[in-house]
């Protein structure tokens, strides 16, 4: 079998701003045009050579986006439309150039994450792959921590940020981390501290915008009303999440919830501006995060104010 090319990050080419909020024209092979099964047979044989004769791209963190496109998104397409009906707003403040999205974080499983890059990958003009930055835990948890790496995710680190920020791509942080995704159900869409701002200051270095991104129905598909915290210490995870239907169902208590799902991507926050040495300033980091928490903080009560049903939207 032929070795697949690895090739270094290169800037993205440069591009007007997105206007267009529909689905855009997938990736070559990636989803048959007019869905019928010849088209979908066609499409796997194509993608089973190329995997055969090493006709794909690797670049310098593991990113396979042939793969990705063909084993790692499809799968969630059908809870992005179908189960969690997913409405997105404002995929024109994402830019097509190198940029940070921040979001809120929510749901005991990080399910608000994967959503958001179909969003991205499915709907944005041009589709975009969403290089999100993760807890070490995730590259250690097996088959997991190797499907991330092809994904292009990476550890959550300032060094590897800037490098693909610098080469164009589109970064996303959850900031609060496991306090936000495993905060209990009473907690429900109050922002955890975001941390020290480290992205704040890798987003500065950089001079890239910061787009923040606000999640509204990920809180409600596991509701943690405890945390087995014996247990949690014997896998070695943060947290081991009660719900009302897990662990007492067993795997079916494990399948989320249906709730009505809306992303809405905020005006980016310009960095560029910012002199020499702002980003080696604790009090212009600060600013900065805490401008961002509260621009998401408010966009999530808004959402949540236009909200009739948890379910129906």
């Amino acid at each position: 079998m032929a070795d697949a090319r690895v090739i270094p990050l290169h800037p993205a080419e440069q591009r007007g701003p997105g206007t267009r909020r529909g689905p855009v024209a997938p990736v070559p092979d990636a989803v048959p045009a007019d869905g019928g099964w010849e088209d979908a047979v066609a499409d796997a044989m194509a993608f089973a050579r190329r995997r055969l004769l090493g006709d794909y791209r690797v670049d310098e963190f593991g990113f396979d986006e042939d793969l990705t496109d063909h084993l790692v998104v499809p799968p969630l397409r059908p809870l992005y439309e179908k189960w969690f009906r997913v409405e997105t707003i404002g995929l024109h403040n994402v830019p097509d150039s190198g940029a940070l999205v921040v979001a809120n974080h929510s749901g005991t499983l990080p399910l608000d994450a994967l959503m958001t890059t179909v969003a991205l990958r499915d709907h944005h003009d041009p589709g975009r792959h969403l290089r999100m930055l993760g807890a070490d835990l995730v590259f250690r948890l097996p088959v997991v921590g190797s499907i991330a790496r092809k994904a292009g995710h990476t550890l959550a680190c300032n060094p590897d940020a800037e490098r693909l920020m610098r080469a164009g791509e589109l970064v996303g942080v959850w900031p609060e981390g496991f306090k936000g995704v495993g905060k209990p159900f009473r907690d429900r869409y109050k922002l955890q501290r975001f941390g020290r701002g480290g992205f704040v200051s890798a987003a500065m270095r950089t001079g890239v915008p910061i787009v923040p991104c606000s999640i509204v129905g990920a809180e409600e598909i596991y509701p943690k009303i405890g945390d087995l915290k014996p247990l949690a210490r014997l896998l070695g995870l943060p947290y081991f999440p009660v719900t009302p239907f897990f662990p007492h169902f067993g795997p079916l208590g494990a399948v989320p919830l249906p709730s009505k799902w809306y992303i809405e991507f905020g005006e980016p926050v310009e960095t560029a501006s910012y002199g020499d040495g702002a980003a080696d300033d604790p009090m212009v980091v600060f600013s900065l995060s805490d401008q961002v928490r509260e621009i998401i903080q408010q966009t999530l009560y808004r959402l949540l104010s236009q909200r009739r049903s948890v379910f129906l939207g």
